[in-house]
């Protein structure tokens, strides 16, 4: 009896602790670094990931500490991915980009989906089936079909990417053929010296990313629910004109750009779980 007696409080105090557990996935992009928080104190947030992993790493740690998750306690566990994951030393787990980003994606779209995510330097293509990653492909050779490409054009045009969007709604696309971001630059600084409108420049450019993530994702075979993730998910006007070049409609998704560190945190409750 003292023995079933003790196995039952163990059991409640168990069941107390997991009751008030943090499991915290942390995504460090080459662009911005990405936090989703799932348990007792759930939140998300986004930080630029600037020139240093490791510094970044820091403010996270200190802007969790802030809204009450201490990674340092056993009630929060901690799972990194991402271009600087190695960087997150308070990591529990440490996970690759693709499987993070696939179970983020399946949270959002079900079992059955293929994750089109377009991240600050490279594009990634998942095939999700039965709720398990069957196929992928990852483009980081160039970064002319990805959100940095439309950053850099978005300087160079002097507004905001959202602003560029806008423009490129309105714009009448004018071709930018090169593969290379310079070579492609240049031919943007072509055209301004045209004096060509920047609202079809805005709609070159934008066309043109869209042209080189299509190329990827069709060398896949892509299943009828394709969700956009990454830093343009929430953007209507670029998955339109995406499901127009995919030959598929490619739902935006409004918290998008939190696959990876949803992903992370989903993967560390379960890895948690299992233990």
């Amino acid at each position: 009896m003292k023995i079933m007696r003790k196995m039952s409080e163990y059991y409640r105090k168990r069941r107390e602790v997991c009751g008030k557990m943090n499991y915290v996935g942390i995504d460090i992009g080459s662009t911005a670094s990405k936090v989703a928080v799932i348990g007792e104190n759930e939140m998300k947030f986004v930080l630029p990931t600037g020139w240093s992993s490791k510094e970044t790493t820091t403010l996270i740690r200190e802007r969790l500490l802030t809204d009450g998750v201490d990674v340092g306690k056993d009630e929060t566990k901690v799972a990194a991915t991402g271009y600087g994951r190695i960087a997150v030393d308070f990591a529990d787990y440490v996970i690759t980009e693709i499987t993070c980003h696939a179970r983020g994606g399946r949270e959002m779209a079900g079992d059955e989906c293929s994750i089109i995510d377009v991240g600050g330097q490279d594009t990634k293509v998942i095939l999700v089936s039965e709720g398990m990653v069957q196929d992928f492909l990852m483009n980081d050779k160039c970064s002319a079909g990805t959100g940095k490409f439309l950053e850099i054009m978005a300087n160079r045009l002097g507004v905001t990417l959202q602003e560029l969007f806008n423009m490129a709604a309105a714009g009448t696309v004018l071709p930018i053929s090169s593969l290379c971001t310079v070579f492609a630059e240049s031919e943007v600084i072509n055209y301004i010296g045209e004096g060509k409108n920047r609202e079809d420049i805005a709609a070159g450019v934008v066309d043109s990313v869209a042209a080189k993530v299509a190329q990827l994702s069709q060398r896949k075979n892509l299943s009828e629910k394709v969700i956009l993730t990454g830093g343009l998910s929430h953007s209507e006007y670029f998955t339109k004109i995406l499901s127009a070049k995919v030959g598929k409609t490619v739902e935006p998704t409004a918290d998008g750009r939190y696959a990876g560190a949803l992903g992370a945190a989903l993967l560390a409750k379960e890895k948690s779980a299992r233990k």
